[in-house]
């Protein structure tokens, strides 16, 4: 007993069983705060993969702690990037994705909202080059090499062996991505402009399409290893499982 009083009253020890508490409090939250995060990134990755079909790396903000993040439902910002294999379809694709202000309260319609979302993409050449011939009907078939000119802003769509090419240039038209033509020549098979350009335009249009949360184009420029485009949404509402099984996890 009297060991006991004399221990309480020595102030060093007081201390040192107070900072040896602190630490173990603290030392659990961090436990928590990153074994809370890693569980957290392996979902928007998984639900990011099943989208992209491509491998993706996530991370959320540092501020709040994710702790208090996940507890209030709200989420300050995330960032995304993919592996550069493929957007669905497109390949040679890389995506840099930013989201700011995700609220997971949920309606029987909706898992939540997303107040802004900022997309790159970065297509390579060769990934444009290899998405045309598996994708476009008659030009994917005439194109053996793609070489990008950034001081005109257009893309060159080569045949193979000098049989002609087909020059594009990307733009953004009424929220909608196109390849416009602007030059036909020495194509090694009779192939008007009229029957070039509906099919770059439905293989545009079936890219974005198939886009979720309302993502559109806002911008494209191209550079001297392949095109990179500016893509965003506002306000979005994330589906509900019944209507986008990718995000059936978050």
């Amino acid at each position: 007993m009297k060991t006991k009083r004399r221990f309480l009253r020595d102030p060093l020890s007081v201390v040192l069983i107070l900072i040896t508490l602190v630490a173990l409090v603290v030392a659990a939250l961090i436990g928590a705060e990153l074994y809370a995060r890693r569980i957290a990134d392996n979902k928007v990755a998984q639900a990011t993969q099943c989208v992209t079909q491509d491998k993706a790396a996530v991370s959320f903000g540092v501020t709040p702690p994710f702790l208090w993040q996940h507890i209030t439902g709200r989420y300050t910002d995330i960032a995304i990037k993919t592996a550069g294999n493929q957007i669905k379809k497109a390949k040679g694709m890389t995506a840099d994705v930013n989201i700011y202000n995700v609220d997971l309260h949920g309606t029987a319609n909706s898992k939540g909202t997303i107040g802004a979302l900022d997309v790159t993409l970065t297509w390579s050449s060769d990934g444009i080059r290899e998405t045309l011939q598996d994708a476009v009907p008659m030009v994917g078939q005439l194109v053996s090499s793609v070489t990008t000119s950034p001081d005109n802003g257009t893309v060159e769509l080569k045949g193979p062996l000098g049989l002609g090419s087909v020059t594009v240039k990307p733009q953004v038209v009424n929220n909608n991505l196109s390849l416009q033509v602007v030059d036909m020549s020495g194509l090694g098979m009779p192939l008007p402009r009229e029957s070039v350009q509906p099919a770059l335009d439905t293989f545009t249009s079936q890219l974005i399409k198939k886009y979720p949360l309302g993502i559109h184009p806002d911008s494209v420029q191209v550079i001297s290893t392949g095109v990179v485009g500016h893509f965003s949404t506002r306000d979005a509402t994330i589906p509900s499982q019944s209507q986008d099984p990718c995000f059936a996890r978050l």
